[in-house]
């Protein structure tokens, strides 16, 4: 069982930057891949990013967000990250972590959620 706390997010301004966390619980955290997620409203939920469990393993990006965004995490503090750049107007939504067994880019591949935190850009 992993239980998962989003917080940082937040209201910014187009081209800020904002970083996201992700407090996981429970002893297996570090034996699952951790993905981010988004929801806007009216939209679907999309991937954003993953990462494999070993700290500075594999990482897998959305087109949209290569290059600006950067997923990480601390196993020993039971963290994920999401450090999120140039931030654009149409990256509103609420930002969900994720724990699952790969790397798979599919919501449903993925066992436990977070309750999301809203994260705002203005224009």
């Amino acid at each position: 069982q992993v239980q998962l706390v989003e917080s940082g997010g937040g209201l910014v301004q187009a081209g800020d930057s904002l970083r996201l966390s992700c407090a996981g619980s429970g002893r297996t955290f570090s034996s699952y891949a951790m993905g981010w997620f988004r929801q806007a409203p009216g939209k679907e939920r999309e991937f954003v990013a993953v990462i494999t469990w070993s700290v500075g393993g594999s990482t897998r990006y959305a087109d949209s967000v290569q290059g600006r965004f950067s997923i990480s995490r601390d196993n020993a503090k039971k963290m994920l990250y999401l450090q999120m750049n140039s931030l654009k107007p149409e990256d509103t939504a609420v930002y969900y972590c994720a724990a699952g067994n790969n790397m798979r880019v599919g919501p449903s591949q993925y066992t436990y959620w977070g309750q999301g935190t809203q994260v705002t850009v203005s224009s």
